[in-house]
């Protein structure tokens, strides 16, 4: 157990770049170093952590510790790698959020005015493998399009359209009527554990916060940037607990920090109720991840050969695409000033043409947004 903590508080520290370098660091850690898990084994993991709702990449992490120390290798290990991330987010939140002095601003501005790049990138990287494994070519391009225009037009009801490709798949294909797995449990039996948390969320005196972080961790198929669209609603437009700019720096702050996007959410909980806010927000958000990969690591094979859980996924993998695309406009809408729209315009050439990456690019654009404002811009 010391091991795991230590092993895997070190890769919370140095899990800078989103997913790709986290499924990284675990594979040189657990294949390649330790021995632990074969290459295959890490392999169906990947493939079965991103067929569930919520972070693959910290459910992988929780995946390849209980397989080392069991559940409670599980529990320490998921634990010890999301601490890192989100005590440096909570710290930086307490920056932006508390009264910062016009350089914060300024760099937290540039860094806002990046996101949507960011976005499109994080769509984009998505596309390849999407592509190639599709059943009806046509079929994902019409799903793409959908949840592109309904996170645009709808916001947060996006959930309904990923919901509803992915029964439109199930309903073409129409699999086999067996859906149980090798143990006899079904597939839907998870559901009611899901439900149970979001009761949790309703019932506590934060309920608005849990039942937004509970949302987040629940239903981010396809990468964190699925649900932005659902938290800029809530925490900006219905709830009011931060501005437009501010939910643009909430971004920024999960893409350079270590760990998932959906940490951001925990930036969101600072700016409803303080520090308790920040980490309910966590807590919640990520206990369906917990949840799911403890209770159910040993099915995730099963999962996998499951006919109607590949089908309903195949229907939302290229939704979810649409609506990170959706999510960009969205995130780029609040830009007011000529020189916000620049460094989104520099930010886009960084990632998609340079390939510089998440963290360097983010970082440049922080640095532009003080030296533009500086200089006498406005901040927007």
């Amino acid at each position: 157990m010391r091991t795991i903590v230590v092993e895997w508080g070190r890769l919370g520290c140095v899990g800078f770049g989103g997913p790709p370098a986290h499924i990284r660091l675990l594979r040189d850690l657990c294949v390649e170093r330790r021995r632990w898990l074969d290459a295959e084994e890490f392999e169906d993991a990947i493939a079965a952590c991103n067929m569930l709702p919520g972070p693959a990449s910290t459910q992988l992490a929780i995946y390849c510790a209980a397989r080392v120390g069991g559940t409670g290798g599980g529990l320490l290990g998921g634990v010890a790698f999301i601490v890192p991330g989100l005590v440096l987010i909570l710290a930086l939140a307490a920056l932006f959020l508390s009264g910062p002095p016009t350089w914060v601003l300024a760099a937290g501005a540039g860094a806002g005015a990046a996101v949507a790049a960011v976005a499109v990138d994080a769509a984009g990287s998505l596309v390849p493998s999407s592509w190639r494994r599709t059943a009806s070519r046509p079929r994902w391009t019409l799903y793409v399009v959908l949840a592109l225009a309904a996170t645009v037009l709808t916001g947060p009801w996006v959930v309904l359209a990923l919901l509803g490709c992915g029964l439109a798949e199930l309903v073409v294909r129409r699999p086999p009527p067996a859906d149980r797995l090798t143990d006899g449990t079904t597939v839907t039996s998870w559901l009611p554990t899901l439900g149970l948390w979001g009761a949790m969320g309703a019932a506590s005196t934060l309920a608005g916060l849990a039942w937004v972080a509970f949302k987040v961790g629940a239903l981010s198929y396809g990468g964190g940037f699925v649900i932005i669209p659902l938290m800029q609603a809530d925490a900006v437009d219905h709830y009011r607990w931060m501005s437009s700019a501010e939910f643009l720096n909430a971004v920024a702050l999960g893409q350079v920090t270590p760990g998932p996007v959906v940490q951001t959410v925990a930036v969101v909980g600072y700016a409803a109720a303080g520090l308790a806010g920040g980490l309910l927000a966590a807590l919640v958000a990520f206990g369906p991840s917990f949840v799911l990969v403890l209770g159910g690591a040993g099915r995730f094979d099963a999962l996998r050969g499951n006919a109607r859980v590949r089908a309903f996924l195949d229907g939302c993998g290229p939704a979810a695409i649409g609506a990170i695309l959706g999510s960009a406009w969205l995130l780029a809408a609040p830009l007011t000033e000529p020189w916000q729209l620049a460094v989104l315009a520099g930010a886009g050439a960084m990632l998609l043409l340079w390939r510089r990456g998440v963290v360097l690019t983010l970082l440049a654009a922080a640095g532009a947004g003080v030296v533009l404002v500086g200089a006498g811009l406005p901040l927007g």
